[in-house]
């Protein structure tokens, strides 16, 4: 009885897990068919699609991605400010309009749900900067407007490009299971020292010392003192999202801003940094402070990272189990 209740949730564990995979072996396959054709690195074009997939994500006032490609054109942008008929999809009369509509795939339409039009649209606007680094990074400013949108991408892109693959979302817990620690979720309590503000994190204690490691794949966004948060670390995700590490003891040796990191690896040692000019240490207990911050594309704030916390966990212990 209990094998038949179990059995279906394991399949539909597997089967997820399955179709998650072709999912990115398709993209994959997506991003290096237009990598072909326009010389631009496939791992750009999958940092532009998955930063736009996870703002999506992160909105209400966009809709969700529902293809391969996550890039949002407005109907009016893919077609022409001026075009009188926003649902275009004669790649002529788009052109004519200055549209970004494009045909990608030679069906002689261009259509702004298919996929391999969609992103060969953004790739046709950065090829008229060029195909290097610098002319990507100065056609994505003058598309976003905005410096940290451009930063998150090539970050992403980094990512990438050293990993290989798209499925980068396996995380791990900060702190070794295995070493005697304890949290509980303090996200949202009030804290007193500096002004009256929230708790906008979840505070785990430790033993001093105890390693502090990366919980997912990411770049190092920042690393150094803050009067609050003492010797500490941000990295950012693959999913825009932020993940703050504070009152470290130190940092790991060689740890660099720009660095990218992956589930596990030690950034820097649980300690009792903070409440003061640089080197000031020992106002609380060790702990580390963990916290998460999303971006949505024009602002960011942070949400409880506590579930999280207690997913990667049980993520951990299993996956530890089955050595």
């Amino acid at each position: 009885m209990i094998f038949s209740l179990l059995l279906p949730v394991c399949l539909d564990n597997n089967v997820h897990a399955e179709e998650q995979e072709d999912v990115y072996g398709k993209r994959m396959m997506l991003y290096q068919k237009v990598e072909a054709v326009t010389n631009l690195p496939w791992y750009y074009l999958a940092a532009i699609d998955q930063y736009e997939r996870s703002v999506r994500l992160a909105r209400k006032d966009l809709p969700k991605a529902e293809g391969l490609s996550g890039i949002y054109y407005k109907p009016e942008e893919w077609a022409g400010l001026l075009n009188p008929n926003i649902h275009d999809t004669n790649p002529v009369s788009i052109q004519f309009f200055n549209g970004m509509g494009f045909d990608g795939n030679g069906d002689g339409k261009a259509n702004i749900t298919d996929d391999e039009d969609v992103l060969h649209a953004f790739a046709q606007y950065l090829l008229s900067y060029g195909t290097d680094h610098d002319n990507i990074k100065i056609g994505l400013w003058n598309y976003y407007k905005r410096d940290k949108t451009v930063g998150i991408i090539i970050g992403k892109a980094k990512i990438y490009k050293q990993f290989g693959k798209l499925d980068l979302d396996q995380h791990a817990f900060p702190v070794p299971l295995r070493s005697n620690h304890s949290y509980k979720n303090t996200w949202g309590d009030a804290r007193g020292w500096g002004g009256r503000r929230i708790h906008e994190g979840t505070d785990i204690f430790a033993n001093y010392g105890v390693p502090v490691r990366a919980t997912g794949y990411g770049i190092v966004e920042m690393k150094g003192w803050n009067r609050y948060g003492g010797w500490r670390v941000g990295v950012r995700d693959i999913n825009n999202t932020y993940h703050y590490f504070a009152h470290l003891s130190g940092f790991a040796k060689d740890l660099k801003v720009g660095q990218v990191v992956e589930p596990g690896q030690i950034i820097g040692g649980v300690g009792s940094s903070g409440y003061g000019p640089p080197g000031t240490s020992g106002k609380f207990p060790p702990h580390l402070h963990y916290g998460m911050y999303k971006d949505n594309g024009y602002t960011e704030w942070s949400f409880d990272p506590y579930p999280h916390l207690r997913m990667w966990a049980r993520q951990e212990r299993a996956s530890l189990k089955k050595k």
